[in-house]
């Protein structure tokens, strides 16, 4: 049926949606494997702990630092059981769980398991191999996904760097305002202030801006941005809430030097080698989540012992993450 006929009651439903936005950084957990290559169930609730206990606001599973879209739709939803029995147990740091993706029929068996799971909140990437070709066709999509969890609060997630649609966000956001009463936001990872910030103030505000470069947090919050998703605040949490802390008191000279302290170590992440370093960044702050699944590469156990020099001459232990 129609998505009229399916929801009249928008206005109703609207009324019953009171989404908290996420403020301070928010985890793009990496998603822990064994030494065979498959889930390591035992090390997620305290993988949990990790982040709650350094400070993180939130949790983004099945992403990209996640390997989303490298693991099988039966993965997808263990690790999401997972992270939502952390919940269950009494956490208080909130999970959005990533459902897709490419295939509409499973966006939305995703994200009815998230629902039913009790996980807080689902995003959604754009279809990345047949590409939605305007705003329109990629808001049908979205709301298609969204109306099968109409009390659940439903993100974005903008990454044109790997997905290949980069489409205008604030005339998406403008479209599906009117077609989804549970939307919530968007989580952005692209480097257009001008588009994030028309959407940051759209509706005075209304949704949820999630900004997604760790690189550049303080122009993001120079703009109004309070939450952030990223992989790097895994690992080095407590280096960003300082920099929010010297933003919020005015100490500029401190942010920009901690945001110059964020941007020499995710420079590591090229030297060796891209995404798959910040799994080391996590075995060195003693929380090893194995290696990514190919094609992306890994530090070897050879290259670790330099990886390791060159974290250590960053000077910036006190800014990682503790057990």
């Amino acid at each position: 049926p129609p998505r009229s006929t399916l929801f009249p009651y928008t206005t109703l439903f609207r009324s019953m949606l009171k989404h908290e936005k996420f403020k301070g950084p928010v985890a793009a957990p990496f998603t822990a494997m064994d030494e065979h290559g498959n889930l390591n169930k035992d090390l997620i609730p305290v993988y949990y702990e990790f982040l709650a206990k350094n400070g993180v606001a939130g949790a983004f599973i099945n992403g990209s630092t996640g390997e989303g879209p490298s693991m099988t739709q039966h993965e997808k939803l263990m690790n999401a059981e997972l992270w939502a029995q952390c919940l269950k147990r009494g956490g208080l740091m909130r999970i959005i769980n990533l459902v897709g993706g490419t295939c509409l029929k499973e966006c939305i068996e995703n994200a009815v398991f998230s629902m039913e799971a009790g996980l807080s909140s689902i995003a959604l990437l754009a279809p990345y191999y047949y590409k939605p070709s305007g705003v329109d066709f990629l808001a049908d999509f979205v709301a298609a996904v969204g109306e099968a969890v109409p009390n659940m609060p439903v993100y974005f997630y903008h990454i044109p760097v790997l997905t290949g649609v980069n489409l205008p966000m604030f005339s998406f956001i403008k479209k599906i305002s009117s077609m989804l009463p549970n939307f919530a936001g968007i989580k952005f990872t692209h480097e257009d202030f001008m588009d994030f910030s028309l959407c940051l103030n759209y509706m005075d505000g209304k949704y949820d801006l999630l900004w997604g470069r760790d690189e550049c947090m303080l122009p993001a919050l120079s703009l109004g941005c309070t939450g952030f998703v990223g992989s790097t605040y895994n690992y080095a949490a407590p280096l960003y809430l300082k920099l929010i802390n010297s933003f919020n008191t005015g100490n500029m000279d401190e942010a920009r030097r901690l945001q110059m302290k964020a941007v020499e170590m995710i420079s590591l992440l090229g030297k060796y080698g891209g995404m798959g370093t910040g799994k080391a960044f996590m075995k060195y702050s003693g929380l090893d989540c194995g290696n990514f699944r190919p094609p992306v590469s890994n530090v070897s156990e050879e290259m670790f012992p330099a990886f390791t020099e060159d974290v250590k001459k960053l000077d910036m232990d006190q800014y990682f993450s503790k057990l």
